[in-house]
């Protein structure tokens, strides 16, 4: 062999690199997926934390009263409320939460959820339809839903017993933080339930702080009585 001559990989050295390198893909994909989960989260309840801010300036100039608006749902599905007609006979004169807190806002930016994928269904109307594609921001120019009834019986602040526990806005999709696909219009409702058991919501209290929660403590959330 001549000096100076360099040898080349054979096949199975070769192999061995590509086996290596997809051993490290495999290990490190998931990671970097999970880093960037962790921070469309992390500036999902930011987002809610501005809102919320907005919500006590509004607040401060009325009195304490939780804005009079509805989000997407109640301005395009107000058949959700078809069992309380005093509810739904309001939301036509009623504004829409990013235009009613435009004010107090610097940017509308703040209702989009970086990992909102659009919804097909309400999750909390199953199985109502409610397409947003291709995000629910981009559809209704906001990612989050408000409990509207804290609007329709004029509530405010100093009424509740329990503001910390009483959600406030959420995220329109729990699939967009947890685990598991998109609800679907014509899921069984043992498919429905098995969904649920992964679905995780950003959530904005009425004491205006914000956290993640689990499909079980957002129930909860609701259940605290206004």
């Amino acid at each position: 062999m001549m000096n100076g001559m360099r040898r080349a990989f054979t096949l199975i050295e070769l192999l061995v690199v590509i086996a290596i390198i997809a051993i490290l893909a495999g290990i490190l994909f998931p990671v970097f997926a999970r880093a960037k989960a962790a921070a469309k989260q992390t500036a999902c309840i930011s987002n809610l934390k501005q809102i919320g801010n907005a919500f006590g300036l509004y607040m401060a100039d009325y009195d304490d009263i939780f804005p009079y608006a509805v989000d997407a749902s109640d301005k395009y599905r107000p058949g959700i409320w078809d069992e309380l007609p005093d509810f739904k006979n309001q939301i036509a004169a009623m504004g829409e939460v990013p235009d009613v807190l435009q004010p107090y806002i610097k940017s509308f930016g703040i209702f989009q959820c970086p990992a909102d994928q659009g919804t097909r269904v309400l999750d909390n109307h199953f199985p109502d339809a409610f397409t947003s594609s291709p995000s629910l921001w981009r559809t209704y120019r906001s990612s989050y839903l408000y409990r509207t009834e804290l609007a329709f019986r004029f509530m405010n602040g100093t009424s509740l017993s329990a503001p910390a526990e009483v959600n406030m806005m959420f995220d329109g999709g729990g699939h967009w933080h947890g685990s598991g696909r998109a609800l679907a219009p014509d899921d069984s409702v043992d498919t429905y339930f098995n969904l649920m058991r992964g679905y995780r919501y950003d959530v904005l209290f009425c004491d205006f702080h914000a956290k993640s929660l689990s499909r079980s403590a957002y129930d909860q959330a609701w259940a605290v009585m206004l």
